[in-house]
């Protein structure tokens, strides 16, 4: 039976939700019940996620607007063009947080939430509907702890954390199974060779749609003064940019390769995620026994 998971994106700035939301979609283990978007312009990134949708076949999903939060780079808008989310023939939920809810209390099985953002939805839900940690579980990526970006050997204040820490704070707290892939795992995770030709090569328009988005990033991101050096060492046509989020999407299903720990994690009011003992207990997944495992299943679902 495949798990039934929702998808919690900002899906719109980094491309990485880009290749992720298409690797999900090639995954039979999983079984998407609901899209949502967070932080930021939630309807344009709402809107990215449908054409990705329509564009897949797959306007069986239903797509929900999270809550807005502050502006940030339209780092797709090239791609999207004039698609409107009103044009999206599925189903639409104008208020993403309580479509969270109600997804998770009606379903028959527990629900996997997969949060690939920061987790202001995540952490509204909760609020909204506590009870909804009896049916469901999380897995983020989310977080350093021993490594930070681009495989430097000391954590870092991550992103999706730095961007709402109190939100991070009450979905670590919560009685509920969680798993994270920090940068420890996620940070260096790109298709590179024979790999990324694999999937470059594909026909499928998905497929084609990610890299339509991945070289317009590139483009787009020179205007991302945090991204610009790193935008620069890479070759878009050779490799693909880092793949944070899709090592989150692999977790939903699969620990193969990867070496899992239980650890008690605090999170800092600053967004430095901790190793302490005053943490609350998450599955990280801390280092790679075998990426290729991971590299494989990806780059075969992609093209």
């Amino acid at each position: 039976m495949p798990i039934p998971v929702i998808l919690d994106t900002d899906i719109g700035l980094d491309v990485d939700d880009v290749w992720a939301l298409a690797y999900l979609l090639q995954c039979p283990e999983l079984e998407i019940k609901l899209i949502t978007t967070c932080t930021g312009d939630t309807t344009y990134r709402a809107a990215l996620v449908a054409k990705i949708l329509e564009v897949a076949g797959r306007t069986d999903i239903p797509v929900g607007v999270g809550l807005v939060g502050d502006a940030s780079l339209k780092t797709h808008s090239e791609w999207l063009g004039d698609y409107q989310l009103s044009d999206y023939t599925g189903v639409v939920y104008a208020d993403g947080v309580t479509a969270i809810a109600d997804t998770i209390l009606a379903s028959e099985e527990v629900v996997t939430l997969i949060a690939i953002g920061p987790l202001t939805n995540v952490a509204a839900a909760l609020d909204h509907t506590p009870s909804i940690v009896e049916n469901s579980k999380f897995v983020g990526m989310h977080g350093s702890l021993r490594v930070g970006y681009v495989g430097i050997a000391k954590a870092m204040r991550e992103f999706n954390v730095v961007q709402d820490a109190a939100a991070c704070q009450k979905v670590f707290a919560a009685p509920w199974p969680k798993t994270i892939t920090p940068l420890d795992t996620c940070g260096t995770a790109a298709l590179k060779g024979d790999q990324y030709k694999q999937v470059a090569s594909s026909a499928s328009p998905l497929t084609q749609a990610v890299l339509q988005n991945h070289r317009n990033w590139f483009k787009a991101a020179l205007d991302w003064p945090v991204m610009v050096d790193l935008v620069k060492s890479m070759n878009p046509e050779a490799q693909s940019s880092i793949l944070y989020d899709c090592v989150a999407v692999y977790l939903a299903f699969s620990e193969e390769g990867i070496g899992m720990e239980d650890l008690p994690v605090l999170v800092t009011d600053d967004g430095k995620t901790l190793i302490d003992a005053q943490g609350h207990l998450v599955r990280c997944a801390t280092h790679w026994l075998d990426d290729q495992a991971f590299y494989q299943n990806l780059a075969a679902r992609l093209s």
